[in-house]
């Protein structure tokens, strides 16, 4: 490895028996890193201006990550920690981060870099300038967890846990909440443990009595950890998700539809899809009314007009009383295939086919020409074109089939698309080539009379 990391690895030499080393457990050593720590811890200044130089090595240094040549990265590094011995007392306090940033990637991804060096770097890391440490050992127990190692990363969090600086821990306690709540998912996935085991026990055996307490005991400390969290403005997915979890197991449901009612309507959170996706699963559990279901994926499709929960929104409003319900079903068909990743939705199709044709049947010619205004300039090129009636042919003569009902329906049997796939030879779809096109014929809004 280069500089930055060669270094790490070399054993040292004769000049450098006397100068402290920072060294790794795998016997990496960091003369450089503990000159500059000391440095720092001092005080120390050096008047020389190293404004150019660390400018540049940060430019080289982006330039290198983006194309993924970590040794390069590395070498550029070593050059770069001066800029904590800058005389510029912004750009000495904002280096920190930054060379944390910067370092911990190049370790993350360098083929020579191991689990060691990464741990003892964010160790040293931790200890230049205090208003990082929080956040430095946030990455590194995600770190640790991608590795699987559990146990330290819980050791890492407890230890954050408990950090405090003067006036400087107040202006982080959103960081503290944060540190405790991940500590809160990592009791969780231990809860998480015991319920599976708990399952397999009988209930009558007094193994079940012990495993269920030991489960009890867990639940109450993340609970406490996931709570303050979540009720901090924004998006908090995989600790809500877990909380939930955790109080529906326990009963409390009333709990639980606070929570979710609380993330996904609370003007003081940022829109989130996600939100009121997990209201709307918990509220189906709950066998909620038609109507509650309805209002909860209708501000969804607002937000995510393509989401997968989409087609089941489209089927709700289809068995609902309601005309106004029914009118936007058709929109919600619409919205789903104005999407280029649901081209193919073959789900979708068959229900804009069915549904398209229905409404024609039933005199709501009007419901459908409103749709169809704001797309008729695109969609022909955008879905029917002659080169998606060979290419859906060729790939799906179901899919293909559904398609050609629309654009027969939408643009008449003089459609580019339906005249295709209505030429098309095939035994097995021959009966419902031929109820397609007296559909066709007699419903298409573009015939005489409609």
């Amino acid at each position: 490895m280069s500089d930055f990391s060669e270094e790490l690895k070399r054993p040292t030499t004769e000049d450098e028996q006397g100068e402290p080393c920072v060294r790794s457990g795998s016997g990496m050593c960091f003369p450089w890193l503990q000159k500059h720590i000391e440095s720092i811890a001092s005080g120390g200044k050096q008047e020389k201006d190293f404004a150019q130089t660390t400018s540049a090595c940060l430019s080289f240094i982006q330039e290198a990550l983006l194309k993924h040549q970590w040794q390069r990265a590395a070498e550029y590094m070593h050059s770069y920690l001066q800029v904590l011995e800058d005389t510029d007392s912004n750009k000495r306090q904002g280096a920190p981060e930054i060379i944390w940033r910067l370092g911990s990637e190049i370790l993350y991804y360098h083929p020579k870099s191991n689990l060691e060096t990464f741990n003892t770097f964010a160790d040293r890391m931790k200890n230049i300038g205090v208003t990082n440490y929080l956040k430095i050992s946030l990455q590194h127990a995600l770190y640790l967890l991608h590795h699987g190692l559990l146990e330290d990363a819980n050791r890492i969090l407890t230890q954050a846990e408990t950090w405090r600086y003067g006036e400087k821990s107040s202006s982080q306690e959103v960081l503290v909440n944060l540190v405790q709540a991940y500590k809160g998912l990592l009791q969780y996935y231990s809860w998480y443990k015991k319920k599976m085991e708990l399952s397999q026990l009988d209930k009558d055996d007094y193994a079940y009595n012990t495993a269920s307490q030991n489960m009890l005991n867990r639940s109450w400390k993340t609970s406490i950890n996931l709570c303050t969290l979540i009720k901090i403005p924004g998006v908090w997915d995989p600790f809500v998700k877990s909380y939930i979890e955790m109080l529906e197991f326990y009963g409390d449901q009333d709990g639980a539809r606070e929570v979710l009612n609380n993330y996904a309507y609370d003007e003081k959170f940022p829109s989130n899809p996600n939100a009121h996706v997990y209201l709307y699963n918990f509220l189906k559990r709950e066998k909620a009314p038609r109507e509650k279901l309805i209002s909860v994926l209708k501000i969804l499709y607002q937000i995510v007009p393509s989401h997968k929960l989409m087609l089941e929104f489209h089927r709700l409003l289809r068995k609902s009383d309601k005309e106004e319900h029914h009118k936007l079903g058709l929109e919600v068909l619409f919205g789903i295939l104005d999407f280029a990743g649901c081209t193919k939705n073959i789900t979708a199709w068959k229900y804009l086919a069915k549904y398209l044709k229905q409404t024609l049947m039933g005199s709501r010619l009007a419901w459908v020409q409103e749709e169809w205004n704001s797309r008729k300039s695109w969609w022909p090129s955008f879905h029917f074109s002659y080169f998606w009636a060979k290419s859906n042919w060729k790939d799906d003569k179901t899919l293909a089939c559904e398609k050609a009902l629309v654009a027969g329906l939408l643009l008449g049997k003089g459609c580019k698309y339906f005249r295709y796939i209505s030429k098309q030879d095939h035994q097995v779809l021959k009966k419902k080539m031929k109820q397609m096109k007296k559909s066709v014929k007699k419903y298409s809004i573009v015939n005489s009379g409609l």
